[in-house]
Formats: C-alpha cells, sequence, structure tokens
C-alpha cells in the first residue's frame, strides 16, 4: 500500500485558454513528487499530470518533467501530424 498518494481534488489544475467550453479539454496540474514507495517509474521530483476536463473524477495521466518536455518538441516538431 502507498503512503501520502496524490490527491487530484488538493492540486490546482488550469485549463487552456484556447479550449471552447465544448469537447476535448484537458488540464493540466504539478504534483510536487509520487509517494517514496509509488510504483510509478517517477517516484523522485515533480510530476505534471493531464486530466479530462468533463470528466476530473476520471483517471489521471502523470509524466515526469523530462517526459512531458520530449513530447511537447515532438508535437512543436511535427511528429505527430499525422496522427490526426
Amino acid at each position: 500500500m502507498h503512503s501520502n498518494p496524490i490527491d487530484p481534488a488538493t492540486l490546482t489544475w488550469r485549463k487552456s485558454q484556447r479550449s471552447d467550453g465544448g469537447n476535448g479539454c484537458v488540464e493540466v496540474a504539478i504534483a510536487d513528487a509520487a509517494p517514496a514507495d509509488a510504483l510509478h517509474k517517477a517516484n523522485r521530483g515533480p510530476l505534471v499530470l493531464i486530466r479530462d476536463s468533463e470528466n476530473p473524477n476520471g483517471p489521471v495521466l502523470a509524466f515526469t518533467e523530462i517526459e512531458l518536455k520530449a513530447f511537447l518538441g515532438g508535437v512543436k516538431d511535427g511528429e505527430f501530424d499525422d496522427l490526426i
């Protein structure tokens, strides 16, 4: 059992200003760190959390800062343009 799990309800969530208030919006929050005994590979340092703004009690994706920077770099470089 993990001690002191991250509680999404206690975090400050932000939504993009580009959100149109309709479907497809996500929110982002920063968590100080995962619990020391967490199974997640990012058990050190802050985590960037992402969730569906229309389902705040649903699943939350967790990324290290390095993982998110690598993904955003790929988006900026057009690496995923063929997916949509």
